[in-house]
């Protein structure tokens, strides 16, 4: 006969993966935590994309001010270098015109035949030198009288011309690039009264007789 101990009982052996009697199943639904998971991915994403845009927009204005400050640094530049080139003109063309007379000397020593000795090796290096500094001796018998060049002292008719021509050289003109410094004075020759519709009355004829055929 087998003793047994007071109040202890012998419980039979229970698989684990079973429930206990008056044990309540575990609920396979998930909690709200669970359940508002996604949802809260969905609001962190959104939030992200909105800051991304954000910071896209702020990266465009940068870059539209940057390109802007970019365009105004090169037109000043050009606006700088423009005129240093145009104060430099000036300076040149101020200090060339003072030296005109001298050139002017020299021509008509050229003229004449006294530019000899050590004289012309003088006024050779000093026209190198103004050439160099880009002045431009401009004028010449028979070309077209342009008042814009050309400063007419004296006045004449001449036969065999056809339109206001220059026909002597008083004193040259000068030039430093397109800025003329000082204008060519010359004598003009404008054509005689009535001679340019002879001219033209002439040339209409020998139209007329040269397109006119014997029979």
């Amino acid at each position: 006969m087998t003793e047994e101990t007071p109040g202890f009982e012998e419980k039979p052996d229970v698989p684990s993966d079973t429930t206990p009697d008056g044990a309540e199943p575990k609920d396979a639904t998930p909690s709200p935590e669970e359940e508002a998971s996604p949802a809260g991915d969905s609001v962190q994403t959104a939030g992200l994309t909105a800051q991304l845009d954000q910071v896209r927009m702020a990266l465009n204005e940068r870059t539209a001010d940057l390109q802007r400050l970019q365009a105004e640094y090169q037109n000043y530049r050009r606006r700088v270098e423009r005129d240093r080139v145009t104060v430099k003109e000036i300076a040149v063309a101020g200090l060339l015109s003072e030296l005109l007379p001298v050139l002017d000397d020299i021509g008509r020593a050229r003229e004449h035949g006294e530019l000899v000795g050590g004289f012309k090796s003088v006024a050779e290096s000093l026209e190198t030198v103004v050439a160099k500094l880009g002045l431009q001796q401009f004028g010449k018998e028979g070309e077209p009288f342009d008042p814009t060049i050309h400063e007419a002292l004296m006045h004449s008719y001449a036969p065999d011309v056809t339109e206001d021509t220059c026909v002597a050289i008083l004193q040259p003109g000068y030039r430093i690039g397109e800025r003329t410094i000082r204008p060519a004075r010359v004598a003009v020759a404008e054509p005689q009264p009535g001679a340019t519709s002879a001219a033209k009355e002439e040339q209409t004829d020998d139209e007329e007789s040269g397109g006119t055929e014997e029979v």
